[in-house]
């Protein structure tokens, strides 16, 4: 599958998984904008997805704190300055709080935390929602989490980033509801921890997959890939994964 006409916004995307979905979805020939909260982050992101031959006109870097409404409009503005059409929005952005005490984190923690993954996402869908509406194929994906599942109580995170990861469940799932008549498909996906290797290293392509081994970035990018590639009239609403 070749992406070389989709238009991709990435937030969070300077590390960690976000930097893996940017390195990806331009390997697959996607034009990319992709934001973290600083803008050198970004960029350095950017420079390394232009080190690998992407085209430097198809990978733009912004400053984007999801926790700031103006900041979130900024980035979308910026977008909407360079292109008329946003084709894929990930949500990525969220800020992870460790911790199984509730007075383990300070009322700044749990603020921050709530934004960025609660808050931030909502912000960001809304403020790029008229760019995907102009596209033939819009989707939105959002990388909730297992944490964001009714239920689940194995993870270690905080119950802070417990109740982030429940808003941003329960946005998408009327999300998903409202704009289907829009012909824009909500995908989420609710990941157990999982192993992030680095897509310009060896490992990637190497690392076992078994059944007996965690579940893999490798395999969370197939996930969305594989989602965004189907025909319009399948709407894979969300993955969900056996806890192991």
């Amino acid at each position: 599958m070749t992406l070389e006409h989709r238009r991709v916004v990435i937030t969070a995307a300077g590390r960690d998984f976000g930097r893996t979905l940017a390195l990806r979805f331009a390997s697959r020939g996607a034009e990319v904008h992709l934001s973290a909260r600083t803008l050198e982050a970004a960029e350095r992101v950017r420079d390394e997805i232009r080190a690998q031959g992407h085209d430097a006109d198809r990978v733009h870097a912004y400053a984007c704190d999801l926790t700031d409404p103006a900041s979130v409009r900024e980035f979308a503005a910026a977008v909407a300055a360079r292109t008329d059409h946003v084709d894929v929005l990930v949500n990525n952005g969220s800020r992870y709080q460790h911790g199984t005490d509730l007075l383990s984190a300070s009322d700044e923690d749990v603020v921050d935390t709530l934004a960025s993954g609660a808050t931030g996402t909502v912000l960001a869908t809304k403020a790029f929602l008229p760019l995907l509406l102009k596209s033939a194929e819009p989707d939105i994906v959002t990388m909730v989490s297992g944490c964001g599942e009714t239920g689940h109580h194995r993870s270690d995170a905080h119950d802070a980033f417990y109740a982030a990861k429940s808003a941003q469940a329960g946005f998408t799932e009327i999300l998903s509801r409202r704009l289907r008549d829009r012909g824009v498909r909500v995908i989420s996906l609710y990941p157990p921890d999982f192993d992030n290797h680095d897509p310009l290293s060896e490992a990637w392509e190497t690392a076992p997959r078994t059944a007996k081994d965690p579940l893999t970035a490798q395999s969370l990018v197939d996930c969305v890939f594989f989602a965004i590639g189907q025909p319009r009239d399948c709407f894979i609403k969300s993955f969900h994964f056996e806890q192991v």
